[in-house]
């Protein structure tokens, strides 16, 4: 055997360097199939660090690595997602480095209403999860807005039906934000435009509108699939403006009637929730106007009335007059002399009192009240003068602790923190809950996959002697009773 090559022997063997047959599968590869659509479902999902969405595109029998670069991602009509059926179009070229091809897709769709379907759903279950649906949410919707914001296509019916419909019940003034209602550009376009409304100032000549109508028409579920996409939901459920939709027809629903206040089942009836009937209101404000005025008629009548009963009920002025001031005589004739034994009782009472009592007895009696009043009111100066700012400055610090507007947004501090506390469990229990259960389905499979019932599904058969196994021929002599155990059971020797 020899060890150095012999070039004279293999002389018709073309010899290649290792960039250059790359290169040249590279080109043969790139020139053969150009750009090519692949059908295929996909498989694991890698975003790396760069922006770059690495996945495969598979099918029963093969797999193919899959790229789109970062600068091709906004280009997607949707965003690669494990499990999707989908239409891959791109170009296929190798990677030299380690001898490998794959494709880069700068267009991904998905591949029949089917798989769309089924990616609703799960887009719909984990933004439900979130609690961007949940009913405590919603905005409660102006009785009679001064401003619409409407967010549609500027061409169509639409338009001019939300515009007819609010100037026959109730006109307003309008605000639209013109979109694209279809296509790649829908979804970025209305989401835009709720993120617009809701920057505007709330007040000014152009300021924010009280309310905001979401409008198309009908449509298959491709034409609607922009209002589906996650970042109009997210754009909705964080705008701060009350949302009416108005997507589709009565039967279509798409994921923006879930987080919208409002659901309407047509743009027409988006205008009529709006707005009430101007001329209800005026109709009902006469019908209040009437019964008011009927209430105060027959109010007046019934004090008129009880005011004539009462003057039956008392006597005339003059007899009242009269009575009173003979009672009054009365009393005047006998005051002289009650007056009289008032005083002579009071006198009598006083100098039995003052018999009791010395004028040394008196005095000593006096100034021991006035020392004992003179220390009292110095002990009290003493304390007014030093307790005081110690007191106020207590009730002081007191009435800031208590004051209503601190006890009020303590509360308020408590009750936000209460239910955020409140999310982040349920999130992390969730969360938690979802990794056991994938875990107990990947043991699950594990112990199916090593389990010797596997190896009998092959033709393979378990010799057993009661309840040990018997792996060689010489312990099968020994036995006497054997049980030979197949795919389907277990037979007696």
């Amino acid at each position: 055997m020899k060890l150095i090559d012999d070039s004279d022997r293999r002389a018709n063997t073309p010899e290649y360097g290792v960039s250059e047959i790359s290169n040249s599968i590279k080109n043969i590869l790139e020139n053969k199939f150009g750009r090519v659509r692949i059908r295929g479902e996909l498989g694991r999902v890698f975003v790396a660090r760069s922006g770059h969405v690495y996945y495969d595109l598979k099918d029963k029998n093969s797999v193919l690595s899959t790229v789109t670069f970062k600068g091709q991602m906004s280009g997607l009509s949707i965003s690669p997602e494990e499990g999707l059926e989908v239409v891959a179009t791109g170009k296929l070229t190798t990677f030299g480095t380690q001898s490998k091809y794959q494709l880069v897709v700068d267009e991904l769709r998905v591949s029949g209403v089917g798989s769309l379907m089924a990616m609703l759903e799960k887009r719909k279950e984990m933004l439900n999860k979130e609690g961007l649906f949940d009913q405590d949410k919603k905005k409660k919707i102006p009785y009679i807005p001064e401003l619409i914001g409407v967010i549609t296509s500027p061409q169509g019916a639409v338009i001019s039906d939300i515009l007819h419909r609010l100037r026959d019940r109730f006109p307003r003034k309008v605000l639209i934000w013109p979109v694209t209602v279809q296509g790649d550009s829908c979804a970025k376009q209305v989401s835009q435009a709720i993120i617009g409304f809701n920057s505007l100032p709330s007040d000014g000549e152009l300021r924010r509108p009280d309310l905001l109508i979401v409008a198309r028409g009908g449509g298959s579920i491709e034409d609607l699939w922009g209002f589906n996409e996650e970042i109009v939901v997210r754009a909705a459920a964080n705008s701060e403006i009350p949302i009416i939709s108005a997507v589709g027809h009565e039967t279509d629903t798409t994921l923006l009637d879930y987080v919208s206040d409002i659901r309407a089942p047509t743009p027409s009836a988006a205008a009529e929730m709006a707005v009430p009937v101007r001329r209800d209101l005026i109709f009902g404000l006469n019908s209040l106007g009437i019964r008011l005025n009927t209430t105060i008629v027959r109010i007046l009548e019934i004090r008129e009335k009880r005011i004539r009963d009462l003057f039956r009920v008392i006597s005339r002025p003059d007899d009242f007059v009269i009575a009173v001031s003979e009672k009054l005589l009365n009393l005047t004739d006998k005051l002289p002399k009650a007056l009289k034994i008032s005083v002579q009782s009071k006198r009598l009472k006083s100098e039995r009192v003052l018999s009791g009592f010395s004028p040394n007895l008196l005095k000593h009696r006096i100034l021991t009240v006035k020392k004992s009043l003179e220390h009292q009111i110095y002990l009290f100066n003493f304390l007014v003068d030093n307790q005081t700012p110690t007191i106020r400055k207590g009730f002081k610090s007191l009435y800031k602790r208590l004051g209503l507007k601190r006890l009020s947004e303590q509360l308020e501090m408590s009750d936000q923190r209460f239910k955020r506390l409140k999310r982040n469990f349920e999130y992390v229990a969730i969360g938690q809950i979802e990794e056991k259960s994938k875990r107990l389905t990947y043991l699950e499979q594990l112990l199916k996959t090593l389990s010797y019932h596997k190896t009998l599904e092959r033709g393979y058969a378990v010799v057993w002697s009661e309840e040990r196994i018997v792996s060689s021929l010489n312990e099968a002599k020994k036995e006497k009773q054997l049980t030979i155990e197949f795919k389907d059971g277990k037979h007696l020797l």
